[in-house]
């Protein structure tokens, strides 16, 4: 097969609603598996959409982070900073990411698990007391995951509305524009110098105080990689989380027969989260841009050297090579290799953390309120627009 001709603008034409991926993404992993793409910025790259490519663009060292610039080609107003870890290859990003691997393990995530039942239970509590209807987006999910960024980061939690506001201009695709995402950087960039200085004057052991001590004791990292390193964390640390336990608990609700095989059969839960990370989208549907450092043969053709390749994680989870009746959710599935967390040097640093906010947090909803269903017709759900990941704007529910 030989490079296509054609250019695709994204986004594509014609708008998708609620957790449905864009038919042009399926269309182009069967007939276009190396498809060129025009975003809003930065130009033009390759798009692709088998999972196959989607873990090779991910893993191979021939594909650099560290070669992007404000010409890459993606879909926000502001291009990622090279101080970040997002941004770097190894060994840059081994020395970055060894920093606070050790707050990710499963050892250190299973001792928070009592920690995180207590703060849904409170949550649950306070939703009960409130009465049907809630709003499991502001009752549930963004306080749980706010809570626990806040915790393993060291980040005050009355602070919130500040970065969440930061955090959701950062992330825009359309909802801001680019000066004011600037100034929203430059904003959340001063807030964590601020928590710096307070972490130098009174350490905590916190992340935020590993970070401090990696700078100012050991000179492993920069001032400025500390601080985006913070941001980074803060920001990822609740939007994906957020965002998805939203997706996952819609998706259920929407999937009665499922919904039923995981109340008859709780012990099903962690393959259940497992097959809603595979099945939910959640970001836009094309990630981060990597540029070839040689020419790399794909699927479709060859990407030659100084071109971007993108990445669509989301359409790779549905690939029908992989996975069987890929479009359906079933939480029994069993082979289920999907690359929600990424895959190679940048798998998600938190996806343990992640695995189990959304099992502690879906398994107690269920168990309290076995009854749960959505309070609005599914096609009522208003969905957030705009901006790097999707998600439930409200998620009314009753009980």
């Amino acid at each position: 097969m030989t490079n296509s001709d054609r250019v695709h603008t994204y986004p594509f034409e014609g708008q998708v609603s609620g957790l449905d991926i864009h038919p042009k993404f399926t269309e182009l992993r069967e007939t276009e598996p190396l498809a060129r793409v025009k975003l809003p910025y930065g130009g033009e790259g390759w798009l692709v959409t088998r999972h196959e490519d989607v873990k090779t663009a991910n893993s191979d060292p021939r594909f650099s982070r560290a070669s992007i610039g404000e010409d890459t080609p993606r879909t926000t107003p502001l291009a990622r900073r090279g101080d970040a870890i997002l941004s770097l290859d190894p060994p840059e990003h081994t020395r970055l990411r060894r920093l606070v691997s050790k707050a990710f393990t499963a050892r250190r995530i299973g001792q928070m698990q009592s920690w995180l039942e207590e703060v849904v239970a409170g949550l649950l509590d306070d939703m009960a007391r409130k009465g049907p209807p809630c709003d499991l987006t502001k009752d549930l999910a963004e306080p749980f995951t706010i809570t626990v960024i806040c915790r393993l980061l060291g980040v005050p939690y009355e602070d919130r509305e500040k970065f969440q506001h930061w955090s959701a201009v950062i992330m825009s695709t359309t909802a801001y524009t680019r000066e004011e995402a600037v100034e929203a950087d430059a904003s959340i960039r001063g807030y964590l110098a601020q928590l710096v200085a307070a972490r130098r004057t009174e350490p905590h052991d916190d992340l935020l105080g590993v970070l401090v001590a990696a700078r100012d004791e050991d000179d492993r990292l920069s001032e400025d990689e500390l601080i985006t390193f913070g941001v980074t964390l803060l920001v990822a640390g609740h939007e994906t989380s957020a965002h998805q336990l939203g997706n996952m608990v819609y998706a259920l609700l929407t999937h009665p027969d499922q919904l039923a095989l995981l109340r008859e059969r709780p012990e099903l839960l962690p393959r259940a989260v497992e097959e809603l990370l595979r099945y939910v989208p959640l970001g836009n549907g094309i990630g981060n841009a990597r540029v070839a450092t040689e020419d790399v043969e794909l699927s479709g053709g060859t990407v030659r050297a100084g071109e971007g390749v993108l990445a669509a994680a989301v359409n790779a989870n549905r690939d029908p090579r992989v996975f069987a009746d890929p479009d359906r959710l079933d939480i029994t599935r069993e082979k289920n290799p999907h690359l929600a967390f990424g895959h190679g040097a940048h798998f998600c640093l938190g996806a343990q953390l992640a695995r189990m906010e959304l099992q502690v947090a879906i398994g107690s909803l269920l168990e309290r309120f076995p009854d749960v269903r959505l309070a609005v017709p599914a096609e009522d759900v208003v969905w957030k627009s705009g901006g790097l990941f999707r998600g439930p704007q409200q998620l009314p529910i009753a009980w």
